[in-house]
């Protein structure tokens, strides 16, 4: 699935990279993809995970793992990240999600009666975002859809998901709703449709695999 995200990404774009999968991101961009991996801590320039000798405690993304700056980089404070966040700054925000909404609602925070941190930068970046990817798994634990028609979870943002990437494949979320972009290798459009809790439109570009 980062592996997947990445190619969405273009050069001389500024990526924020959400917590979760999408920190795996930095690991399938070459080193001259000119794209600036931005991190709402503070960082902008940010590398992939380093090797052991490399490590530096005070380097970190929003997950609070270790990672690299590349040469060009920059550290700055929060107020100044969510300033370029909330100013339309970031081009793409790649989002781990636990529900998306046919309409492009995100919910990706907040588990009621478990206990979470807080909302972080997830508000800031659905909204302030120019395109948000949603990265997360097709279903839940317990095999639950998390491509619904309406959340029912609490929402982060609403209307602000442009595409969500799966383990079963990519979805274009548009005005009519789910559209199925791409199959992932060895999965059905069968498949995707009976894991899928909302209308999918599948036209001959969705029945193509990666």
């Amino acid at each position: 699935m980062a592996a997947r995200a990445a190619r969405e990404l273009s050069p001389g774009s500024v990526v924020n990279l959400g917590i979760g999968i999408p920190t795996l991101i930095p690991n399938y961009l070459p080193p001259d993809s000119g794209i600036l991996l931005h991190s709402e801590n503070g960082l902008l320039g940010m590398g992939p995970f380093p090797y052991d000798d490399e490590v530096d405690a005070q380097v970190i993304n929003a997950g609070k793992q270790t990672v690299t700056i590349v040469p060009g980089g920059s550290t700055f404070d929060s107020a100044l990240s969510f300033a370029m966040i909330r100013g339309g700054h970031v081009d793409v925000a790649v989002l781990g999600a636990m529900q998306v909404a046919e309409n492009g609602d995100l919910a990706n925070w907040m588990v009621p009666g478990q206990k979470v941190a807080g909302i972080g930068g997830a508000m800031d970046l659905a909204t302030g975002a120019r395109k948000v990817i949603a990265v997360m798994t097709h279903t839940d634990r317990d095999g639950g859809a998390k491509l619904v028609r309406r959340c029912t979870l609490p929402l982060t943002a609403m209307r602000c998901v442009d595409l969500v990437i799966t383990d079963l494949g990519v979805i274009a979320v548009e005005d009519g709703g789910f559209r199925l972009v791409e199959r992932a290798p060895g999965v059905t459009v069968e498949a995707i449709v009976a894991a899928t809790a909302a209308p999918l439109l599948v036209d001959e570009a969705g029945r193509a695999s990666a």
